[in-house]
């Protein structure tokens, strides 16, 4: 007996979705918010997670696995989604400062990130300034080689930096005609401070520049009517207009310094907290010729990285709303 097949409707399940998605467009861009949400969630959290299953997990256990159990499942054992701690053993967080004076490798990482920030944002903001709203010839190639600069490596600059730094004598490139004989300062935060501050600057200027330059001249020049200088009117009238870019400037120069290592790992010849040495410094101190406690890394980490997020979490509103206005141009 033959029977009436409705061949308007697609067959199959991926035709019928794709005609729905057709049919409604909002479908497909839901469908794309969830998969980046999805992979974004999994990349960035799974780390600190498996970092926490370590650090809960006991030491001795931890080389052996078996941190993806198996589940009854209807009868049938199937592995969990998730690796989890075998064990429980939250004294590793406790245990990190017993070892390792960590507090002191953490007190390294935030003077260098303030002092930098600091230095940042004075001598950023008085180029924002000049940039920003000053007419000069020449203002836009500058501007462009201050950008091109940042996007050198920083391997490019360690060793001329530890010539230097190392109390050498600086001599005339490709000459040996000396110049000068410079102080030591490796082991010291001068040593650290300097390169951070030059690396991490040209974006500050950038930020600050596009913040600086939509203030309108008439509020400049009512302050400046009122007797205030330039300076003045920089720190008392366009500073506080342009405070998410100030901010947002602030807290990426704050967090980019207080995760970096490249530099300090060089210009402090030990990792030792007396030659500030990073956080990161600290972290491998839990690591010996014949030993090597992973658990302790583990929980150091999550320790170490415990004041960014709270920054991050905290300051979130600045950032992006910084970002974004920087981004327009009314």
């Amino acid at each position: 007996m033959a029977t009436d097949i409705d061949t308007d409707e697609p067959q199959g399940p991926l035709n019928r979705w794709t005609q729905r998605a057709i049919d409604n467009p909002d479908r497909v861009y839901r469908a794309l918010f969830y998969t980046a949400m999805l992979f974004f969630g999994v990349t960035t959290l799974f780390p600190f997670y498996w970092l926490l299953v370590l650090a809960l997990t006991p030491n001795a256990q931890i080389t052996g696995g078996g941190f993806i159990p198996e589940i009854d499942l209807f009868g049938a054992d199937i592995p969990f989604p998730l690796p989890v701690p075998q064990g429980f053993n939250p004294e590793a967080f406790v245990a990190v400062f017993e070892q390792v004076p960590f507090h002191l490798y953490m007190l390294n990482s935030f003077t260098l990130a303030v002092s930098t920030t600091i230095i940042v944002l004075v001598v950023s903001s008085l180029a924002g300034y000049v940039f920003g709203r000053l007419d000069f010839p020449g203002r836009a190639i500058l501007m462009l080689a201050i950008l091109a600069i940042s996007y050198f490596p920083p391997a490019a600059f360690v060793v001329p930096l530890y010539d230097v730094f190392s109390g050498g004598a600086v001599t005339i490139p490709f000459t040996d005609v000396p110049l000068f004989t410079s102080i030591e300062v490796l082991n010291t935060p001068g040593a650290m401070v300097m390169p951070f501050s030059a690396l991490f600057m040209p974006l500050s200027i950038f930020i600050l520049t596009t913040f600086y330059a939509q203030i309108p001249d008439g509020l400049e020049d009512a302050a400046r009517v009122e007797g205030t200088t330039r300076l003045g009117a920089l720190f008392r009238v366009i500073m506080p207009l342009s405070a998410p870019g100030v901010a947002s400037a602030a807290v990426l120069t704050f967090i980019a310094v207080y995760n970096e290592y490249f530099f300090s790992s060089i210009m402090a010849t030990s990792p030792q907290p007396g030659n500030w040495s990073p956080i990161v410094g600290g972290i491998l101190r839990y690591q010996t010729q014949y030993t090597t406690s992973f658990n302790l890394m583990a929980a150091a980490s999550i320790v170490g990285v415990l004041p960014v997020v709270i920054l991050v979490v905290v300051a979130q509103e600045r950032i992006v709303s910084g970002l974004t206005a920087g981004a327009l141009k009314e």
